[in-house]
């Protein structure tokens, strides 16, 4: 006799063994780590089941360069457009993850031998991906240099994205954002790419649709590509 089994399949899960999905987005807690001078990240229950309120209801105060999150032109261009008018096609599609090791500035001559084409969306996985579990803020941290800005957003890239909280440098920040926000070049910022290793990536990364702001927290995931391309180089790390 067949008993029929009243069980909710979840799509998602079903080829999860063969192509999971790997979530690259740094979770947002109460006083995680936060860019010096940026608004603190504050979690609350204003209600909750425990104090015998009828549901649980939290408060998340944080500025929108929180965690994992997406530049807008607008963060550093007057009159830039702000992240609720950046392409989907930004920040969904093919990636590449590249591996620059224990690098502690990303330069042209680190990047200009990798096969990177126009419309690629490149993602930097550095030595900051080690620093995520962290309380305090690392000064040190792994950026681009503004004249691999500079070299990539004349390549005409799509994306590119890095596992800290800014592509810049503390001190060159904005030598390093402009040349890319004005070329297009969609920003992401704060991955945790501690999970993934260098190569082909399917990408779907979602900012908050937060009308006309400077940039939005997003949810960023990762799935490994069946593609391959011949005519890329090695996506090793770099010696």
């Amino acid at each position: 006799m067949h008993v029929a089994l009243d069980v909710a399949v979840n799509p998602l899960t079903l080829h999860e063994a063969e192509e999971p999905w790997i979530d690259v987005t740094v979770p947002i807690r109460h006083g995680m780590v936060h860019w010096p001078g940026n608004p603190e990240i504050v979690v609350t229950q204003t209600e909750h089941l425990q104090r015998g309120d009828e549901a649980t209801v939290s408060c998340v105060s944080l500025g929108v360069h929180t965690g994992t999150h997406v530049d807008a032109p607008v963060h550093f261009i007057v009159d830039g457009a702000g992240v609720d008018t950046i392409r989907l096609d930004r920040l969904i599609g093919l990636a590449r993850v590249l591996d620059l090791g224990d690098v502690d500035r990303i330069r042209r001559s680190d990047i200009e031998t990798r096969g990177i084409r126009a419309g690629d969306r490149v993602l930097f996985k550095t030595r900051n991906s080690r620093y995520w579990g962290e309380k305090d803020f690392r000064r040190d941290y792994t950026c681009l240099a503004p004249e691999a800005a500079v070299w990539l957003a004349g390549q005409g890239v799509r994306t590119i994205g890095i596992d800290y909280l800014s592509v810049g440098a503390m001190e060159s920040g904005a030598d390093t954002h402009r040349p890319l926000l004005a070329a297009g070049v969609c920003i992401i910022e704060g991955l945790d790419l501690s999970r993934v290793g260098p190569g082909l990536y399917d990408l779907i990364c979602l900012p908050l649709r937060l009308e006309g702001l400077d940039g939005a927290p997003a949810r960023a995931i990762l799935r490994k590509s069946h593609l391959t391309d011949p005519s890329r180089k090695a996506e090793g790390k770099s010696t």
